[in-house]
């Protein structure tokens, strides 16, 4: 017979969300404990968020100090150097620290894999068996999605993991695809040296306004990304890599890397044994707990519900499906309403983005677009950020864009975009903006300190108040 061990919560995955979850419950006093079959920290420690930053950062420090009159920087970078920094932001890929945390918190940890076999009993390696009291929080997460393009998978491509990971720097690479990861990644290692090529089969940043996607293409390729919207309806490994595009063309590289989606990590979770499709995006409502699950003890936070493919949402999701947990256990009813403590309305109303390639782009909210088609009456009101004091300070030249979407009949932000050097720092200000629903006439007394960027507050409500 199994062993079996009994907790108050389980929780299956042990990256950002995972963590956070167990977090939440351990300190409303539930006994938890965390099963992961890898590194815990999981993904945006050890190959996305932390490495991916620490690799762009010193670009985008020597491009800004270059663009400073009486400032000499260098031509290139030392990628030794920076791949060594890397390393250390993702801890030589060790996990001793986190682990570390986790017995300062009070979670207990469990290496193996972990399935469900009924309903709050999870078994790990198919041996020890972990049931829950209260809760089984599923945060396992997602991993690239290869297409299905003929010899990609003998061609022994790169994903976001190898390319954040990699400890070389290949002389030609092309990067397939034309959201975060790709355009990311192309500025990367083009600054450590590589002939780099991006295909696109549409715009760049397809979820943002088209203007943010159109400026970061301009930016990629002034700092050497050649940038083609392209098919590739082939691959083969040669020696090197060569790609057949859709118009018959084929180009040849030393390394690809692919960038096209994600799929979740929910094939061997067991999910059949609850009734639930295998590999499929688990729907959650607003407090995360799965739908169609008898007896509201199974929860699905971060990537693997979809909701918003974003780490700090997942955190996010993570402190609103602990707090729900915790509330249950105590026999409390969830105050689900929009913006309740039990519910993650900032998903669909209020999730920020940064993306760290040069320039930035920075979004939060609806687009233009997305609002109208929500059935909203709105107007978009933009400026130049290059215009404004503060940045033509922060860099000569500055080149950069800032939009407000304003929903005409509350006359509240529903969404705003950045596009421009270090705008990620412009972020939380119209995040607030946003999820406070701040009227705009009360926004008009919220003063930019001068000369800063934000000053583009103060530029963008001045077009708002001459539109209207």
């Amino acid at each position: 017979m199994a062993q079996t061990d009994e907790y108050d919560v389980v929780v299956v995955g042990g990256g950002s969300t995972g963590e956070n979850l167990a977090d939440r419950t351990a300190a409303a006093g539930l006994r938890t404990v965390l099963v992961e079959s890898r590194l815990v920290g999981g993904e945006c420690s050890y190959w996305a968020c932390m490495p991916s930053k620490a690799l762009l950062r010193p670009h985008s420090a020597a491009a800004h100090a270059r663009a400073m009159a009486g400032v000499s920087v260098g031509d290139g970078l030392d990628a030794a150097a920076v791949l060594a920094r890397r390393d250390a932001f993702a801890d030589h890929w060790n996990d001793d620290d986190q682990v570390a945390w986790l017995d300062g918190a009070g979670i207990d940890l469990v290496r193996g894999h972990g399935r469900l076999v009924g309903e709050r009993a999870v078994q790990v390696d198919g041996g020890r068996v972990l049931t829950a009291r209260h809760a089984v929080a599923l945060c396992t997460g997602s991993s690239p999605a290869l297409p299905e393009v003929p010899g990609l998978a003998e061609a022994d491509p790169w994903t976001s993991r190898e390319a954040t990971s990699a400890q070389d720097v290949p002389r030609r690479l092309a990067v397939v695809g034309g959201g975060v990861v790709a355009v990311e990644m192309a500025a990367a290692w083009r600054s450590l040296g590589s002939e780099v090529v991006l295909l696109a089969r549409g715009r760049l940043l397809g979820r943002m306004e088209p203007f943010a996607g159109e400026l970061v293409a301009d930016g990629l390729e002034a700092a050497g990304v050649r940038v083609r919207h392209a098919e590739v309806v082939a691959v083969r490994r040669d020696g090197g890599v060569v790609l057949t595009l859709a118009d018959g063309s084929e180009i040849e590289t030393d390394q690809v890397l692919y960038a096209t989606g994600r799929r979740p990590n929910t094939g061997d979770l067991g999910l059949e044994r609850i009734g639930l499709e295998p590999g499929s995006w688990p729907a959650v409502d607003d407090s995360c707990t799965v739908d169609g699950v008898p007896g509201d003890w199974l929860y699905a936070a971060g990537d693997l519900n979809r909701r918003a493919l974003l780490t700090h949402q997942g955190k996010y999701q993570a402190r609103i499906a602990g707090a729900a947990i915790a509330a249950r256990a105590r026999g409390e009813r969830l105050d689900t309403a929009r913006w309740g403590t039990h519910s993650a309305s900032a998903d669909t109303a209020g999730a920020p983005q940064a993306v760290f390639t040069e320039p930035e782009a920075a979004s939060v909210g609806l687009t233009l677009a997305a609002a109208e088609e929500a059935g909203l009456r709105v107007r978009a009101v933009d400026h130049d950020l290059g215009a404004v004091a503060g940045a033509r300070l922060y860099a000569d030249g500055y080149r950069g864009r800032a939009r407000l979407v304003v929903d005409l009949d509350r006359e509240v932000v529903v969404g705003a975009t950045f596009v421009g050097p270090a705008v990620a720092e412009l972020l939380h200000s119209a995040t607030v903006a946003v999820v406070g629903e701040v009227p705009v006439s009360r926004l008009w007394h919220a003063v930019p300190a001068y000369p800063t960027v934000s000053e583009v507050w103060l530029r963008l409500l001045e077009a708002w108040r001459d539109g209207k």
